[in-house]
């Protein structure tokens, strides 16, 4: 364990709190310490370990530490492509929705990402005079991007093991919260919804990205196969961008097709779980709209109808056509009502 305190940590005291009990924590110069419950908090390579267990469910298998285990064994993506920062941010503003993302998120914000990864979208949003938390469960994705924080200097993207059913952070700390691709992979997404739901300030926003029911349905169907003939790793490459290193291959090779948990889901449900935690619903990509795609000029953030019952329903069937470049992706914007 290293010795040295992230003192950067330090200015954002007030919106920290004990996952173990929700009480303050004090911090000395190379620990982390519950003002209350005592819990010690140790720190790896200047990365907080804020990682408990999710509290048992007897009607739910707790998936976590397979998760958890896979992760560890598979960050991705990895740094290897990037000299700097600004390599970082060219790479980013090619996608478009990580390009709208740096456009519409005003200056000076507090932002959440849950389950970053590696956190190359942290830094990259961090860049822009804003202040990201990116928290994951897996230690090897964060110390990669703490590596590369601490290589470019970057002061205003701080890591933390975390795990999201216990949140280290107080209610309401976040103009936004951005959890893409992770609640799937848990085995109560609707509960790891409600817990993040309540770090957002009112009037902020929540991101949310899921597996869609139809639209991951070839994916699902890919994974079959392979499951059946091993032969078909052989052509396992032909579903990725053949200019990725091969280690970056296998890697999302096993994350797409030998994850050891998954779920599929609906923006039907996600409307639902607005619903239930005080949110608007502003925007979804692929858009309610059938066949709208993702432009360049999408407000991410103004808000949108649903349309009806109706053509939500044919939206949502639409999704397995849509979704075959993102991997039966979709994500969900909400605003948190005052």
């Amino acid at each position: 364990m290293d010795k040295e305190f992230p003192q950067s940590l330090n200015q954002y005291q007030d919106i920290l709190c004990c996952p173990n009990c929700g009480a303050n924590l004090t911090f000395g110069n190379n620990e982390i310490q519950c003002s209350q419950c005592h819990h010690h908090y140790h720190i790896s390579e200047n990365i907080p370990l804020f990682f408990l267990p999710t509290a048992s469910k007897a009607s739910k298998e707790d998936v976590t530490d397979r998760i958890k285990a896979f992760y560890e064994a598979n960050p991705f993506p990895n740094y290897d492509d990037f000299d700097n920062v600004n390599s970082l941010m060219e790479r980013a503003r090619r996608g478009i929705f990580a390009k709208l993302l740096d456009e519409q998120i005003p200056f000076g914000v507090r932002i959440l990402e849950a389950g970053c990864g590696t956190g190359q979208l942290s830094i990259f949003l961090s860049i822009a005079q804003r202040a990201v938390f990116a928290t994951d469960i897996s230690l090897n994705s964060l110390r990669l991007g703490q590596k590369f924080k601490e290589k470019n200097g970057l002061e205003r993207v701080q890591f933390l093991q975390m795990n999201l059913f216990r949140p280290v952070f107080k209610p309401e700390s976040f103009h936004l919260v951005i959890c893409n691709g992770v609640l799937h992979h848990t085995s109560d997404p609707y509960a790891g919804f409600k817990a993040l739901s309540r770090l957002v300030k009112p009037d902020g926003y929540i991101l949310i990205g899921l597996y869609h029911k139809y639209g991951r349905l070839s994916n699902d169907i890919r994974r079959l196969l392979f499951n059946i003939s091993e032969r078909f790793n052989f052509n396992k490459s032909r579903w990725k961008d053949k200019n990725v290193e091969k280690t970056k291959q296998a890697i999302w090779f096993r994350d797409q097709y030998r994850n050891p948990h998954e779920s599929k889901h609906t923006i039907k449900e996600v409307l639902n779980w607005f619903e239930q935690t005080g949110f608007q619903f502003v925007k979804s990509i692929p858009s309610p709209r059938i066949f709208a795609g993702l432009s360049e000029k999408e407000k991410l953030f103004e808000p949108e109808s649903a349309g009806n019952m109706f053509r939500l329903s044919w939206a949502e069937k639409a999704m397995a056509f849509k979704a075959a470049k993102g991997g039966g992706l979709f994500i969900v914007v909400g605003k948190k009502r005052p």
